[in-house]
């Protein structure tokens, strides 16, 4: 079964930088459009950044300027680099990607929209 990986996640100081990757476990699995989400306890899941299959990119406002996300077609991989970090970026992130799946030796493919299993991101004050 398909499923998204993240990574990158982990204890930074305020003003400091981490880079969160989103890929497929399968290479017959490739990400069309994909978006970052985060979430704290007690509150709802929110946006912060998302891109699609022509790289344009939306991000929420409290990360603009400071939070870019890209992707590497031939990794088949997102990216969340997120600097200048602030105690209250402190949240589970989680990549929600739409995810194109080859079914047969045909080359058929079906879409699945899919969430990683989040990625932690501590920031100190």
């Amino acid at each position: 079964q398909v499923r998204l990986v993240e990574s990158g996640g982990g204890l930074v100081q305020a003003g400091g930088s981490l880079r969160l990757s989103c890929t497929t476990s399968t290479a017959s699995a490739s990400i069309t459009t994909a978006g970052w989400y985060r979430q704290v306890p007690g509150k709802q899941r929110e946006m912060v950044a998302q891109i699609n299959g022509a790289g344009f990119r939306n991000y929420a406002d409290f990360v603009k300027g400071r939070f870019t996300i890209s992707r590497d077609y031939s990794r088949n991989t997102v990216y969340l680099e997120m600097n200048t970090l602030k105690p209250e970026d402190t949240a589970v992130y989680y990549c929600n990607a739409r995810v194109s799946i080859v079914v047969n030796v045909e080359g058929a493919t079906a879409n699945r929209d899919l969430w990683g299993q989040g990625t932690q991101v501590t920031v100190s004050s």
